[in-house]
């Protein structure tokens, strides 16, 4: 394991406990998560993203703030549904804020998952072409952003502009060089974990998969890990693709943490389906002391297959709890995996 951030769902509610009621909350301390990562010695600060949820959604923002008040952790996001994105939008967006970052971005982008509402997309204005599924048009989304990204210019200049242009076609302004190298695809079948290599983009699993063989999620998820690493060698790309996976992992040292999280040493993989025709297996969590932890991961063969582990956090527990879960994993079971 060579790098370890945190990936948080930014979830806000005025329930019994929670420590982020309102949007501003999530958003502010989702900041300050950040900065108290960065200074402990984390690797990455994630972000996922939902439509029509009381959670984290447009994250161009987050990230630029959160890039201002830090200076060395990668920020990024798992993931970006590309069915509500425009892509040449969305590259502008994300120059400024890789720019204002300094070049830390890892975006993580897919087709989405299932949503709060039906065809959510659709009232962003998207709709897939005739004989597209919305699939289909968050790839294809998706490959025009890859494309505007790389900085080549595309759009005929005005003879008569308000301002003086440079010679040739233009692109998309700002443009931030090496983006394009730090995007990742969030994939929960092996197919798309290959079309992802295919495309140049890093790989992005997460805490659930299609259920495509009936083995346990860690195995299913690594062989799909194996399957990307081959297709990113087939298609002969110049440089080494990066592999994450998430997990909910969490070291019981005080009795606060056995409060919340000890009935997880029992947690076990679920089988569910994510939509009428997709059987999917989710990962389970661990809970347990740090020796007995440091056991179980060792056993997990996905984790031995990626290079970054995003370790999932409660952020409704406010900064300090998030900050004591983090300082926890990385004192006393990262070392034992490998990190740094």
């Amino acid at each position: 394991m060579k790098k370890l951030g945190f990936l948080s769902f930014g979830h806000w509610s005025s329930g019994h406990g929670s420590q982020t009621r309102t949007a501003a909350d999530t958003l502010l301390q989702s900041i300050e998560l950040a900065v108290a990562a960065e200074e402990m010695g984390l690797d990455g600060a994630y972000f996922r993203v939902h439509h029509f949820a009381r959670q984290l959604a447009s994250p161009f923002p987050l990230l630029a703030a959160a890039g201002a008040r830090t200076s060395r952790i990668e920020l990024g996001t798992a993931v970006i549904d590309m069915r509500y994105e425009n892509p040449l939008y969305m590259a502008e967006d994300a120059g400024a804020a890789d720019l204002i970052a300094g070049g830390r971005l890892q975006l993580g982008i897919s087709r989405g998952s299932p949503e709060q509402v039906i065809d959510g997309w659709r009232h962003f204005g998207y709709q897939p072409a005739e004989g597209e599924t919305d699939a289909d048009m968050a790839r294809r989304h998706a490959q025009v952003f890859l494309d505007v990204i790389r900085g080549e210019g595309f759009a005929e200049p005005n003879p008569r502009p308000m301002f003086p242009n440079p010679p040739g076609l233009l692109r998309l302004e700002p443009h931030s060089p090496g983006l394009r190298d730090r995007i990742w695809w969030g994939a929960s079948s092996n197919a798309t974990a290959e079309w992802a290599a295919k495309m140049g983009m890093n790989l992005q699993s997460s805490t659930l998969k299609d259920d495509e063989t009936g083995e346990p999620f860690h195995i299913q998820q690594a062989q799909q890990i194996r399957a990307y690493r081959k297709a990113w060698a087939d298609a002969g790309h110049d440089r080494q693709p990066r592999v994450s996976v998430s997990r909910s992992i969490f070291a019981l040292v005080s009795d606060m943490d056995r409060a919340y999280f000890g009935h997880d040493a029992k947690s076990s993989d679920q089988i569910g389906y994510i939509d009428q025709n997709t059987r999917a297996i989710f990962g389970k969590s661990y809970a347990a002391e740090p020796d007995r932890l440091v056991d179980l991961l060792r056993g997990d063969e996905a984790i031995a297959e990626a290079d970054t582990l995003l370790l999932t956090v409660p952020n409704s527990l406010g900064v300090d709890y998030n900050a004591h879960v983090l300082s926890t994993i990385l004192t006393h079971v990262a070392p034992a995996l490998g990190w740094r």
